[in-house]
């Protein structure tokens, strides 16, 4: 059956949703099937328990998943104004667009026992419900709820994991049991917090496509592996120790410890900096053992570690010396993913550094693209493939596509602070400032990997500047300067913002550090590159540059 509306369609045969020219649109698995439900339900109102129950039946998953789903949808469908799913507060959420269906022959075979079974939903809905179905609903219904199902019985027939070699499971994805995390001692507080970890722990590692994640009370005999862990508390730090267990061979397959200072993080932030600090770690485990490349020499990983540390020293000399390693490691190994992920990587890195012609910047684009989208059809769950298109599609200014390759970065580690940080890039050059500094705040809650955490507190900083908040945009630029002094565009921001709370002293002495470290700047070349920029965007974008020029930056 294929679902057309506002010039989409969207193919349940084949899974996938396709634009308006008929290039198809990458969705994760969840996001997919709640589009489906939204469109099969045009017209009615979708609560978000019923969202929720429909898409992750029998798990519990937080309310952020949800709207995780909501936002990678309204960025496939262009909706950045949310009138195609509008959100009816109080109710749920409401998919504004006429809906048409065409069902092929065949399908009405196929789909004879599902029209034969009770809908157990329908049967409980209200009659205000059934008011608002708008006309053929029904038969919409029925027709997606049989596909649904004959996709569901065609992917349990085919779907097999790999593990490592020799290891194959043919019943569908991995299984992990999430056990209590023990509190050490009979301390109340420590059993609180270690509850909360767990609970946290087991919500975000359930937002990961490729698993199942188990109760404790289904745990061991159906679980592949079992994570267990231990929580302690000493005077100055809250510690988690971790480890997952492979179920049929009690082998440890990950062990972490993560800590955080009492002094330095605030109360309310350090549960979820203890999962985050926990799963961020296992996520990114979880996703190494389920896709390791056997074929991967041990020279490769030796070349891209001598180009990484050649192109740290941050010169046009060192990104040639990289590139050529990089390409000869290729030329030996074509279909090596991780060679072609480093030598993308090192493209945009050129590209970024302006070390190329216009003509070499564009030719070193197209061709990360096609390195980076072959590195994807031969592995498509591989987490840093989709880290590395999630960067490089924002650093192109191809905003949604990023913003739907971000969000499948963390389908697969949802605490993914570098994949955050590019979504809220993204949403700010398409003009949702609100959002952006909501997904700022979140990486920084996360907090992971630490080494980023400049990133997101810039972005919070230039995401409250540009919506006129300076006095809350100085203490972000300040901790992200604190963390990292060596970017000069935080000590401009950061001069922006004295600026217009009228601080001119303080603003010259940021913007001449700021010059200092990125010499040659003016108002001509500060600001990002405007290709597909919101019009909101650059408006407020000109407010801060033009605040920049009163603190010292030149015209050019």
């Amino acid at each position: 059956m294929v679902l057309r509306f506002s010039g989409f369609e969207l193919d349940s045969e084949r899974a996938e949703l396709r634009r308006p020219d008929g290039g198809a649109i990458k969705l994760r698995p969840k996001t997919l099937e709640m589009l489906r439900l939204f469109a099969t339900s045009s017209g009615r109102v979708l609560s978000k328990q019923e969202l929720l129950e429909a898409v992750w039946p029998n798990v519990h998953v937080g309310e952020d998943s949800l709207f995780q789903c909501i936002r990678e949808i309204r960025a496939a469908l262009g909706d950045d104004k949310r009138q195609m799913i509008r959100l009816i507060t109080g109710r749920g959420y409401l998919f504004e667009a006429e809906v048409t269906d065409t069902a092929a022959p065949q399908d009405v075979t196929t789909s004879a026992p599902a029209h034969a079974a009770p809908d157990t939903r329908a049967a409980a809905e209200t009659n205000v419900e059934a008011a608002e179905r708008p006309p053929g609903f029904g038969r919409r219904r029925s027709l997606a709820l049989a596909s649904v199902a004959g996709l569901a019985m065609l992917g349990a027939a085919i779907a097999t994991w790999t593990l490592r070699p020799g290891l194959i499971l043919a019943r569908g994805p991995a299984t992990i049991a999430v056990m209590p995390i023990a509190g050490a001692g009979n301390d109340p507080l420590v059993a609180r917090m270690a509850a909360d970890v767990s609970g946290r722990l087991a919500d975000g590692l359930a937002k990961i496509e490729n698993i199942r994640v188990l109760t404790a009370e289904a745990a061991t005999p159906q679980a592949d592996f079992v994570v267990k862990g231990e929580l302690q508390k000493s005077e100055q730090a809250w510690t988690v120790r971790a480890r997952m267990t492979s179920t049929a061979t009690s082998e440890v397959k990950w062990t972490a410890s993560t800590s955080i200072n009492l002094a330095d993080t605030d109360l309310q932030l350090q549960p979820s900096r203890l999962a985050a600090g926990v799963g961020h770690a296992l996520a990114l485990r979880i996703n190494e053992l389920l896709n390791t490349d056997t074929r991967v020499a041990d020279s490769s990983r030796v070349v891209i570690e001598q180009a990484t540390a050649h192109i740290k020293q941050t010169s046009p000399e060192r990104f040639q010396a990289a590139q050529a390693m990089l390409e000869k490691a290729l030329a030996e190994e074509p279909d090596n993913s991780d060679v072609q992920i480093a030598l993308a990587a090192l493209l945009m890195r050129g590209v970024q550094m302006v070390w190329l012609s216009p003509a070499e910047r564009e030719a070193a684009e197209t061709r990360a693209e096609a390195i980076l989208q072959q590195t994807l059809r031969a592995r498509p769950n591989h987490l840093p493939a989709h880290e590395a298109y999630c960067r490089f599609l924002n650093a192109t200014n191809q905003f949604n596509a990023s913003l739907v390759a971000c969000a499948k970065a963390l389908s697969f580690d949802p605490w993914n602070g570098i994949a955050l940080y590019h979504v809220g890039l993204a949403q700010i050059q398409t003009g949702r400032f609100e959002d952006a500094l909501a997904t700022f705040r979140q990486a920084d809650r996360f907090d992971t990997p630490q080494v980023s955490r400049w990133t997101w507190m810039i972005g919070a900083g230039w995401a409250n500047l540009l919506m006129g908040r300076a006095e809350d945009a100085v203490p972000w630029l300040q901790k992200s300067i604190a963390i990292t002094s060596a970017s000069g565009r935080t000590h401009m921001l950061l001069a922006a913002a004295y600026q217009q709370l009228g601080k001119t002293d303080e603003a010259r002495a940021a913007m001449e550090k700021g010059r200092e470290l990125r010499p040659g700047s003016n108002v001509r070349n500060v600001p990002t590159p405007t290709k597909n920029s919101s019009p909101v965007y650059l408006e407020a974008a000109d407010r801060i540059i033009r605040s920049m020029a009163a603190a010292g930056l030149p015209e050019g």
